[in-house]
């Protein structure tokens, strides 16, 4: 069967038109540089679309590691990511007050804050294996919360109210199967159902902001339902996983959790698989070869870094640093600008910063300062869209045929 996220790859290969006939090129061709003419990833829509789409990952992410912290009895980690996951949600309310106004962006955080308490309550319960509280948490949710947020999404947008319950309805269930992993210490089935879950909040955002940008067209012009949006939104989902991903990872490492941290380690290299699917789609196999083995060294350098960290040994903590930066840097760069037209620099720069607010997170975790961890952790996740944006750019402005 494929993964959650090979699905998505998959539909990533029919977004950018890779069943045209024609002979697709085996290696990633040196292309000119790309035009600085506006193409159809920067327009407002496409904005709207593909930040909508990170924040709603976003919360799916923060949800699971508060969660796992909760139920490890890791109380300070715990609340600092409950309290990115407020403003993760708070962020997502001022979303909806852009678009609908200060009552809608009210209403909305209103509803949004309860389903985040709900399932704290759902995670208490099964912590203390109270059977009955976990019955009141999962009829709050699916009573309470799906029925309001319906209501307020499918009135706002025109949605069909069964629509945005099913999908609502969906989330729910999706998220407390993770908890129930988390809790039976199942980590192969809960680092799966956090990549379906993940993608899933994809199929809640796209179709939310492809009805707001047609409801308020003057505000969000541009296309957000077309193959240049499709693949700005995919491709920085997919960077925003590897990052939540790995720092789930190091996490784990650090904390001495080894069958987590196997069954985190193996998410991170599928969703590291599913990119490199993407770039085979566009550029061959030779060229899908290449990324899946320079990103997968890449995986191993932070690994080699984050025990080097945990065992207290300089030299191997320095190499894994010399390794990403003088040898995973320069690779990545020199095949990302050979097939977009970036500039080496501009790529280098980007991925050098990758390195380095990772490489924060994991000196944070090892420390235990877990306000620290949080807030490095989101602002590195942040700048995947930094990555993301302009390579997605490129690849339309190179490659215009497969996208108009």
């Amino acid at each position: 069967m494929f993964s959650a996220w090979r699905m998505a790859a998959v539909a990533l290969v029919a977004a950018v038109g890779v069943l045209a006939c024609g002979q697709q090129p085996t290696s990633p061709q040196p292309r000119s540089a790309p035009s600085t003419t506006t193409n159809a990833t920067q327009s407002r829509a496409a904005d709207l679309r593909t930040k909508l789409d990170i924040l709603l990952g976003e919360h799916l992410m923060l949800a699971a590691k508060a969660t796992d912290a909760a139920l490890g009895g890791r109380s300070d980690e715990f609340k600092a990511y409950g309290d990115l996951l407020n403003t993760n949600g708070t962020d997502i309310g001022a979303m909806v007050g852009a678009a609908y106004g200060a009552d809608a962006q009210s209403k909305f955080n209103q509803i949004w804050s309860a389903h985040d308490g709900f399932f704290v309550d759902y995670t208490t319960a099964v912590a203390t294996r109270d059977t009955a509280r976990m019955s009141k948490a999962v009829e709050n949710l699916t009573t309470i919360y799906v029925p309001q947020f319906s209501d307020l999404i499918s009135g706002a947008t025109g949605l069909p109210r069964d629509t945005v319950a099913q999908l609502t309805t969906q989330h729910v269930l999706q998220t407390k199967a993770i908890v129930d992993a988390q809790a039976a210490k199942d980590w192969p089935s809960a680092y799966r159902d956090i990549r379906t879950a993940y993608m899933h909040m994809q199929m809640i955002g796209d179709p939310l902001a492809v009805a707001i940008a047609k409801s308020r067209a003057s505000s969000f012009p541009g296309d957000a339902a077309g193959k240049a949006a499709d693949l700005r939104a995919n491709l920085n989902m997919l960077l925003q996983e590897h990052l939540y991903l790995a720092t789930m990872a190091t996490d784990a490492a650090l904390g001495g959790r080894t069958d987590e941290f196997q069954a985190a380690g193996n998410a991170l290299n599928a969703n590291g698989t599913d990119i490199g699917s993407a770039i085979g789609s566009l550029y061959g196999t030779d060229a899908q070869s290449k990324f899946n083995q320079i990103w997968s060294a890449h995986n191993g350098f932070f690994v080699d870094y984050t025990t080097g960290l945990a065992k207290k040994d300089s030299a191997k903590e320095m190499k894994a640093v010399n390794d990403l930066t003088g040898t995973y840097v320069p690779q990545f760069s020199s095949f990302i600008s050979g097939a977009t037209g970036l500039t080496t620099k501009v790529v280098s720069d980007l991925t050098t910063q990758h390195v380095l607010t990772t490489k924060a997170i994991v000196d944070a975790q090892a420390a235990a300062d877990w306000p620290t961890v949080a807030r490095d952790d989101r602002a590195a996740a942040q700048h995947m869209e930094m990555i993301g944006d302009p390579l997605s750019s490129a690849i339309v402005a190179t490659m215009a045929q497969r996208f108009s």
